[in-house]
């Protein structure tokens, strides 16, 4: 493990972590995600960025020009914060190790938007860009996570051509949140508190049953999946979203490669800047990406 990294945990844990458990206003959380990723997250010299909408859906390209598939990413940020902007440098990062072009989802946030909108932006974009020659990757985090295999779910349930392969950084997968380290973990998680855990799904799901396929796709079925990669950390509060969904998956029989991390913050990647694992995992992802083959029924 690098030096950084207990640096970054304390200070994460010493900053951002009370500022989430007392900021309540959704506006000035995203106003302060929005700025702290322009300070802190960025992206590589050369990239290239382009505003646009599929489907009426606004969504932000990373490398356009690039060929092979494209990475669909669905950002974090509790379904009530986060934007392609947040989170642009990450990808352009995985852009340039996997050399394919990327796309971020700009879904509708709760409260204003409720379940499943988000859902719905998801599945336009997609629907977009599913007969795309050369394929789909979804990929996901946190929030995003739980999007984007809740959108896998339904995109076999509904017939449509599957995504070559989808990742998911440190996913929320169950919003009962039952997962054992959801206490065992909440001290040690750096990110993340668990005071106000269940008031800011509840501004998302509000009254949605919180065990619906299409919110926690731990209860989902992905009967024919592709490849799935996901990665938590192992002092996370979601640590068992990920263990008990990877556990569901390979019960249907899917190929799944499952990283667990030890002691580094909830979507690590995203400190791709200034953590040395932030940036390994996005290689080892990159070839993970360029390891999957197209098969009958892949986008």
């Amino acid at each position: 493990m690098s030096l950084m990294r207990p640096v970054l945990n304390a200070w994460l844990r010493w900053t951002e972590k009370p500022h989430l458990a007392r900021t309540q206003d959704a506006v000035a959380l995203r106003r302060s995600f929005e700025t702290k990723a322009r300070f802190y997250f960025r992206a590589p010299w050369g990239t290239r960025f382009e505003s646009a909408a599929l489907e009426g859906v606004p969504v932000l390209h990373v490398n356009p020009s690039k060929v092979g598939p494209v990475i669909l990413h669905v950002h974090g940020g509790a379904f009530v914060m986060g934007s392609p902007r947040t989170h642009r440098a990450m990808l352009a990062c995985l852009s340039r190790d996997a050399d394919v072009p990327a796309c971020l989802v700009k879904y509708r946030l709760a409260p204003e938007h409720t379940h499943p909108a988000a859902l719905d932006d998801v599945l336009a974009c997609y629907r977009a860009l599913m007969d795309r020659p050369e394929g789909v990757i979804l990929g996901g985090d946190s929030a995003g996570g739980a999007l984007v295999l809740a959108a896998l779910a339904e995109i076999l349930r509904q017939g449509m051509p599957r995504p070559r392969g989808v990742f998911a950084f440190s996913p929320i997968t169950d919003l009962t949140l039952s997962g054992d380290s959801v206490t065992r973990n909440a001290e040690a998680e750096v990110i993340l508190p668990v005071a106000r855990a269940h008031e800011t799904l509840e501004r998302y799901l509000q009254g949605t049953d919180p065990r619906d396929p299409k919110a926690s796709p731990l209860y989902a079925d992905f009967d024919g999946a592709g490849s799935v990669w996901l990665c938590a950390g192992d002092t996370e509060i979601l640590l068992d979203d990920t263990r008990r969904m990877a556990d569901r998956l390979r019960a249907q029989g899917v190929v799944v490669t499952e990283v667990i991390a030890h002691d580094l913050p909830h979507v690590w990647p995203m400190f791709h800047n200034l953590l040395p694992e932030g940036r390994a995992t996005l290689r080892d992802l990159a070839v993970w990406i360029n390891s999957l083959s197209r098969t009958k029924g892949d986008s």
